[in-house]
């Protein structure tokens, strides 16, 4: 996706409201329900958006809500679009493109993954420190917008120190059961093995999803600066003494719901003063 089609989606959504947002936000698998919470919100339909990729996953609503959080202009995706549905790397990621074009600094990805260590239990928040890419691909394969970055950089400190601070924090003080980890990304859309979640834990992953790891990429190619967290929802293959199904993941997603909201009401304000 090229800069210009990141700059025509930016101004048709910049069209829908009057909010210029300062911070982007990602929900994952079960999560969405926090973009209700927004105040002053347009909702826009993913479909609606020029060159937008449309979700197909379950658990993902598939729409861009623009609104304020304790008076912070925010762009909230209600769910995401996955390399398993068949879209390639391009479009995955072209919503941090639109994100940037926006004028927005920061972004909070989240996500439901499946608990590799074992520290970790249903409903518990990790924060990530780092991440494995086994999804086969990278997103920037492919001619360099030097407009958006450098064709070669640097994910040595992928995820922001002071960011993952402050979740630790504010998610301890809300009575949340918080980790911090390494997220392992593969493409899904097969859950693992347990042969594969063992080679996972001795490769030094904590977490494994199908999703984010091309998000972080692309945001830090351009310099927007990440916080994501993982909200685990099952124990990997091996691990937990029964079948791995996605509706327990949206039910362990809408359990959290109260104390996840909580935790975002937080951290925005505080992210958005950060990149001022």
């Amino acid at each position: 996706m090229s800069f210009e089609q990141a700059a025509t989606a930016a101004r048709f959504i910049e069209g829908k409201t009057k909010l210029r947002p300062q911070v982007g936000l990602v929900l994952g698998s079960g999560l969405g329900a926090f973009a209700d919470e927004l105040e002053n919100a347009a909702r826009i339909p993913f479909g609606e958006i020029p060159g937008f990729p449309v979700s197909s996953a379950e658990g993902h609503a598939g729409k861009l809500v623009v609104g304020t959080v304790n008076g912070v202009p925010l762009a909230a995706m209600q769910g995401r679009v996955h390399f398993y549905e068949g879209h390639n790397m391009q479009a995955v990621t072209f919503p941090m493109r639109v994100f940037k074009a926006l004028g927005v600094h920061a972004v909070i990805l989240t996500n439901a993954a499946g608990g590799i260590s074992e520290k970790l239990e249903e409903g518990c928040l990790v924060v990530l420190t780092d991440h494995i890419n086994l999804q086969g691909t990278n997103p920037l394969i492919g001619p360099n917008e030097p407009r958006f970055g450098l064709r070669f950089f640097d994910l040595s400190s992928a995820y922001d120190a002071a960011y993952r601070q402050m979740a630790m924090r504010d998610g301890l003080a809300e009575g949340i059961k918080m980790h911090e980890g390494v997220y392992l990304a593969v493409s899904g859309p097969s859950y693992e093995t347990p042969a594969e979640i063992r080679a996972f834990r001795m490769m030094g992953a904590d977490v494994v999803g199908m999703s984010t790891v091309p998000e972080v990429i692309v945001a830090r190619h351009m310099g927007i600066k990440v916080l994501a967290i993982s909200c685990v929802t099952n124990l990997a293959a091996g691990i937990g003494n029964k079948p791995l199904d996605h509706q327990e993941v949206l039910e362990v997603g809408a359990r959290i719901r109260n104390q996840f909201v909580a935790l975002l009401k937080k951290l925005i304000p505080q992210m958005a003063e950060d990149v001022k």
